[in-house]
């Protein structure tokens, strides 16, 4: 009888394509995919490093997974992703509980992982070996079946002053737009409607095999696609944000007109110091050429509160921006001082009880905006991809939001509708963070 293996994935959809890509050598090496851990002989935490949030977390699951050696059939833990690559000399020997560590690059190495530490071996592999980005990967989709994510990239050369990725996924290296195009027709092929790109800055793709960015190019050949529904772009930097390729997304015919274009901040002052490129005047003039362009733009971005040096004069201009632009989709977090990060050794790191004042207001500014934006809604009528039901409405989503990180629609219908459909809704009704409409 084969061994079984389960996978946690953590942290974002990059890592998520990574574990899926681990669960098709897995499944292609004869092993058994379980999601249930207590039936699992092998357990896989794919771990998260961003911030120390996100650490405690990875720590936490690889504890709680290695339960199941007590209380289920579990042998062997393992421990990929970020996390791994991070302390990958520490992570053997302060958690007993594991018996091996895969890195960032090496995780086609997972079968061989498994093999050994079945046999009873310590495992740790960090050959720092570069991943082929070109070669299309085999992946069982963890996602639902309609909607995948697809990386364009690996890497980042953006050099944040308070972020670690860099050094723990390598230099930004692009997949060819032929590869791209190739993986994407596949997926088409078995059913994807809704392909999201990722990578950890989707804005500068290109920049490094063709000589200058070239998303609008690789937009132009997926919008081509025949019997793909969707392209949604996420981690879409400011810096590189052209004409050309507002041009690109304004004319498809299947590119959302949704961004995710993360700023973190609106101070010229703290984008100095968190070393970003962008400044305050080419962010706003940004908004408002993609709002001229396409007027009916969904725009989310991710904003820092907290980061050393940042005053109340900073934090007041980045309320009023916020007021003044009201951005449809704004995701907060707290500046996390992360070792091995230029500004964790900052002086002026501002006290916890400051940085959660200073989230909550912005969170309940921003909630205020987006229930106005709903109620503007009403009265609209919006394509939707049904994910589901719940207590006599279905739910699914527009080009208006992404997968687990903005609203719902939830709404009737008087014909039975399955996940995956498309269907057109009209809003009636703005509930919080959500709409409420009804099938036509």
């Amino acid at each position: 009888m084969p061994y079984s293996v389960g996978m946690v994935s953590l942290g974002c959809p990059k890592n998520l394509v990574d574990s899926e890509a681990m669960l098709a050598d897995v499944r292609d090496s004869g092993f058994t995919i379980t999601n249930e851990p207590q039936e699992a002989d092998v357990i896989i935490i794919n771990t998260c490093s961003f911030i120390e949030k996100a650490k405690q977390e990875s720590i936490n699951t690889i504890l709680e997974m290695a339960q199941y050696k007590k209380a289920g059939k579990c042998k062997a833990i393992i421990a990929a992703g970020c996390l791994a690559q991070q302390y990958k000399d520490e992570l053997l020997a302060e958690i007993p509980e594991l018996d091996g560590v895969i890195g960032t690059s090496e995780y086609h190495k997972i079968c061989d992982t498994i093999e050994r530490v079945l046999d009873g071996q310590k495992v740790s592999f960090f050959d720092d070996g570069r991943l082929n980005v070109n070669e299309i990967e085999k992946r069982v989709l963890s996602t639902p079946p309609y909607m995948a994510y697809v990386k364009i990239a690996e890497g980042c050369d953006n050099g944040c002053s308070f972020c670690i990725i860099p050094s723990l996924r390598g230099a930004y290296r692009s997949r060819s737009i032929e590869s791209i195009v190739e993986e994407c027709q596949q997926l088409v092929q078995n059913g994807v409607k809704e392909l999201i790109l990722i990578a950890q800055d989707t804005s500068v793709y290109g920049k490094d095999i063709y000589g200058k960015p070239q998303l609008a190019m690789l937009l132009k050949s997926l919008d081509a696609i025949d019997g793909v529904e969707w392209i949604r772009i996420l981690y879409c930097y400011p810096d590189y944000i052209d004409d050309e390729l507002i041009e690109s997304i304004a004319n498809s015919q299947h590119v959302c007109h949704y961004i995710d274009m993360p700023i973190q901040h609106i101070s010229d002052n703290v984008l100095k110091n968190m070393r970003r490129k962008s400044r305050s005047k080419h962010i706003k003039d940004l908004i408002e050429r993609l709002r001229n362009k396409i007027p009916d733009i969904a725009i989310r971005t991710s904003l820092m509160v907290g980061f050393p040096g940042e005053t109340e004069e900073d934090f007041y201009k980045l309320k009023e921006f916020i007021r003044a632009y009201e951005l449809d989709h704004v995701g907060v977090f707290m500046y996390s001082q992360e070792e091995g990060t230029i500004a964790a050794t900052m002086p002026e790191q501002i006290p916890g009880d400051i940085k959660q004042k200073r989230y909550n207001e912005l969170m309940l500014l921003q909630q205020k905006i987006v229930h106005k934006k709903n109620k503007g809604r009403i009265g609209l009528t919006y394509k939707v991809i049904v994910e589901g039901s719940a207590n006599g409405l279905y739910f699914g989503r527009s080009y208006y939001d992404a997968p687990n990180i903005d609203g719902m629609i939830y709404f009737t219908s008087d014909k039975k509708l399955s996940p995956g459909q498309m269907v057109d809704v009209g809003i009636i009704k703005a509930k919080g963070y959500d709409v409420i409409g009804v099938a036509i």
